[in-house]
């Protein structure tokens, strides 16, 4: 297979934990280690060095949100452009429609590369979170749009990512291009499992719970606290382990104080060691993953490659391709609901452990896999752009 230089342009990259970030560090990594030659250009942090085996450009930013933690890039900087035009990109492949986006369609205009967008998450919710004044939520959503519609080729991590994508107004076509993980398909060393019983007090003998993600209320976290409080107030016993950090994490710890699960929650924050991480997946007895927010769920995936069944919503976007207990659990997005599973994984554990297994099998996907298809559909836009332009493209807002 020809190789191609391939550019991954995103707003989000480490230090910044997200599962978008977290796409754009793996296809990077894949296509370098298995495909062809990728090159990173992203938002400048401070006190950050990018020790890859890829060329990761860092441009000029301002820290526009602190409550949220991201930079905004200058994607009109004509040294950068120059250092891109250099790398002789084949292709472009952008994961956020905002300033990567116009960083792509800028660089497009001097040398025609065509440019994938994908589409991972739901930006309605975002912009409604950030943005009070209606026209200015007109103003950013027209904006996206323009972005999107900019693009060659557009993907979505999920049918329901494009159903949420059309309902902001686009009518183009759009494939579904499906993430992967990093794991291995493997459960983590028994004795860094071991540890993590040890360091938090766990009792086998007592189900543990997960949450892995930012610590935001639009996760769904309450719902969650409210099922793991109903579950007690019921008789359930358990522990509830929740990782990561986010803007919201005082106040949810707050809300599980005032509702008397203190003693039943454990709040870890980050946990940057993938290793570590997959411990805590391999430790726990069920991933509890009822968010409605999220387009794909890579952490449904990280679960199944340490053999952890999930807890979804059923018709959520994280649900898609799951069989409820076969190789998830799915539930009715009702508090009652998940109090039940809670309870019944208080009662029996085995069961959970036969879904685990099944999970593994028929839902883990490897990002080697998953970009070596996207690494495929490259070579499909590429020669469908030759033929219709034939020339570079001037840049337009």
């Amino acid at each position: 297979m020809q190789k191609l230089n391939v550019g991954i342009f995103n707003d989000s990259f480490p230090p910044i934990i997200d599962g978008v970030a977290n796409t754009a560090v793996n296809y990077a990594k894949a296509i370098t280690e298995h495909y062809g030659r990728a090159v990173v250009a992203t938002p400048w942090y401070p006190k950050v060095t990018d020790a890859y085996a890829f060329k990761v450009y860092r441009y000029s930013s301002t820290n526009v949100s602190k409550r949220l933690g991201y930079r905004m890039g200058n994607p009109f900087n004509p040294l950068l452009i120059r250092k891109l035009q250099k790398e002789k990109l084949d292709i472009i492949h952008i994961h956020s429609p905002f300033t990567s986006a116009l960083l792509a369609r800028v660089l497009r205009s001097y040398t025609g590369a065509p440019i994938v967008f994908t589409y991972h998450t739901k930006f309605d919710v975002d912009i409604d979170k950030r943005i009070a004044f209606n026209p200015l939520k007109n103003v950013s959503i027209k904006f996206l749009l323009n972005n999107i519609n900019a693009c060659d080729e557009v993907w979505v991590v999920s049918e329901g990512a494009g159903e949420n994508l059309k309902s902001l107004g686009y009518i183009g076509q759009y494939s579904i291009m499906e993430n992967g993980t990093d794991f291995i398909k493997k459960r983590a060393d028994a004795k860094l499992v071991d540890q993590i019983s040890e360091q938090h007090a766990l009792d086998s003998n007592i189900p543990v719970f997960l949450f892995v993600g930012r610590m935001m209320w639009y996760k769904n976290i309450k719902f969650t606290i409210d099922g793991l409080k109903e579950a007690q107030l019921r008789g359930g016993q358990f522990k509830m382990l929740f990782v990561g950090e986010g803007a919201d994490r005082e106040e949810i710890m707050a809300y599980v104080e005032s509702q008397g699960l203190s003693d039943s929650c454990i709040f870890t924050g980050a946990i940057t060691d993938r290793e570590l991480l997959r411990g805590y997946f391999t430790r726990a007895d069920l991933f509890l993953f009822p968010s409605i927010y999220d387009t794909n769920g890579i952490v449904v995936r990280e679960a199944a490659a340490c053999y952890c069944p999930s807890l979804m919503i059923e018709g959520s976007c994280a649900a898609e391709g799951i069989e409820h207990n076969t190789t998830g659990i799915l539930i009715e997005d009702h508090v009652t609901c998940l109090a039940d599973e809670v309870l019944r994984a208080c009662k029996d554990k085995t069961h959970l452990k036969v879904i685990g297994e099944q999970a593994a099998e028929r839902i883990y996907v490897s990002w080697t896999d998953a970009v070596g298809k996207a690494y495929e559909k490259y070579f499909e836009v590429i020669k469908r752009t030759e033929k219709i332009s034939g020339n570079v493209r001037s840049f337009k807002l």
